[in-house]
């Protein structure tokens, strides 16, 4: 073997991964809190960026031109550094370090700018004790309490650490303890469930010996629909056993959680709308989701009048480059969306028009074949997007969804057999209820195959209990 250097010429193709592709990746990938961040980012690094409602806002109010015999050049050395720079905000009012502020009048408005507020439980409960009948002294020791509570209004102190760190004696915090959980929600101020069940009870008079004993000595055959169990320890007949277990799980096992908690709202603004008209259904890109972006004028001047600076001519023009390519990305993005919503809409037309029962299985192959674009892209185009449809606001993922096959060879997406189980539970007889293999057997009456263990995932998918939990006396 002859070993030896040699010159080849090849011709390959690669694909590369440039920065601006990446930033349009990214792009389509946002969801609209991303994306409305991502592009404050850029006005703040881009000064040839500007965002058109404040690009319209500021010419309104441009004040005109004025001629060089107006200008101030004359009198330079006669003026203070103050009134100088006076002068300069009060004429260049227009340019661009100006162009991030709006006016008050301006018509756009966003969640920031309005608040709310809402009553936590330590607030409503602070407020009970401002009327309750205890000594002053011991106003002190219940704001502490109260504010000992977790969210769900259960005290996470036990009476001997209370007092402790109080430094009150065990007397007193077992009396404002009492006291507190006279306070509405009722329930609060409970060390455990059983006791916050029975507090419940207490206070709306309806705890008697027999239901004191099923909370606490049997909860978990509650829980398990073990009604027979109760009613033969109990001595008691099955319905009346059924209507002390009616009446337990009535109650609330967590009286705080109704009240507002520290976290905070979010709130979701759809990407798309979807609007039936005429019969036919139109899908729009929601435009206030979707930052407007144009090029400032003040800079497309300069830009122009900047060929004796080669470094200010280059800076520029680079600004200029990525300012297009971030608008056009956006464009882009905005097209890609409404390709792949509008194909949706289509394939699961009968969704929209008949309800959960009759959605179909779709995958992201489907749609990309469809549209003609790769199934990453169809990923990133519909990941953390929501669309507004006459049926509600959906996660575009929510229509992608597997499934089975029907005795016709058409696909039945998973949330449409879910919809068949609830409504058969829904419709079955309380006393007897439907096992899994019965609803197994109904569901091959309708074409669809499925075997038990299926139709117990999607039983438990839905948090409906077993037929032998679900049975009522």
């Amino acid at each position: 073997m002859k070993l030896g250097y040699d010159l080849t010429i090849k011709q390959t193709q690669n694909l590369v991964m440039t920065p601006e592709l990446i930033q349009a990746i990214q792009i389509l990938q946002f969801n609209t809190q991303e994306l409305e961040s991502y592009v404050q980012e850029q006005l703040l690094a881009n000064p040839l960026l500007e965002n058109e409602a404040s690009a319209e806002t500021r010419e309104e109010g441009t004040p005109s031109d004025f001629t060089e015999k107006e200008s101030i050049e004359g009198d330079m050395d006669k003026i203070s550094d103050k009134e100088w720079q006076e002068a300069l905000l009060e004429r260049y009012d227009d340019i661009s370090y100006k162009q991030w502020e709006q006016k008050p009048d301006n018509p756009e408005y966003t969640f920031e700018q309005f608040t709310c507020s809402e009553v936590t439980l330590t607030e409503h409960l602070l407020f009970q004790l401002q009327f309750a009948e205890i000594k002053k002294r011991c106003r002190l020791l219940g704001k502490y309490m109260i504010e000992s509570l977790d969210d769900n209004g259960y005290m996470t102190l036990t009476t001997e650490e209370i007092a402790r760190a109080a430094g009150a004696s065990l007397q007193d915090v077992e009396k404002v303890l009492e006291v507190i959980q006279t306070f509405e929600p009722f329930g609060v101020g409970a060390r455990d469930l059983k006791d916050c069940l029975m507090i419940q009870l207490r206070n709306t008079g309806q705890l008697s010996d027999e239901l004191e004993r099923v909370i606490r000595d049997y909860l978990e055959d509650i829980a398990s629909n073990r009604i027979s169990v109760i009613s033969k320890e109990l001595g008691v007949s099955c319905l009346e056993a059924q209507d002390m277990a009616d009446l337990i799980r009535s109650l609330e096992p967590k009286p705080g959680r109704e009240f507002a908690c520290q976290t905070s709202t979010r709130y979701i603004v759809p990407d798309v709308l979807v609007e039936k008209v005429e019969g036919e259904y139109v899908v729009t890109v929601n435009e206030s989701s979707t930052p407007r972006l144009t090029l400032s004028s003040y800079y497309q001047k300069l830009m122009k009048q900047s060929d004796e600076d080669e470094n200010l001519s280059k800076f520029l023009s680079g600004r200029y480059n990525s300012a297009i390519w971030l608008i056009k990305s956006i464009e882009q993005r905005k097209q890609t969306i409404y390709n792949v919503v509008r194909a949706v809409v289509r394939y699961q037309k009968d969704f929209f028009d008949l309800g959960t029962k009759y959605m179909k299985t779709l995958t992201l192959k489907q749609i990309a074949e469809e549209v003609g674009i790769h199934e990453s892209t169809v990923s990133r185009s519909i990941n953390g997007k929501y669309m507004q449809t006459p049926r509600g606001v959906f996660e575009i993922r929510y229509f992608f969804s597997s499934g089975v096959a029907d005795d016709k060879g058409e696909g039945i997406s998973s949330s449409s057999i879910k919809e068949f189980i609830k409504e058969m539970i829904n419709s079955e007889d309380p006393a007897s209820p439907l096992s899994d293999q019965e609803m197994v057997g109904m569901l091959a009456e309708k074409g669809i195959e499925l075997s038990r263990r299926t139709v117990a995932k999607y039983r438990d998918e839905l948090k409906i209990p077993s037929s032998s939990k679900r049975k009522r006396y």
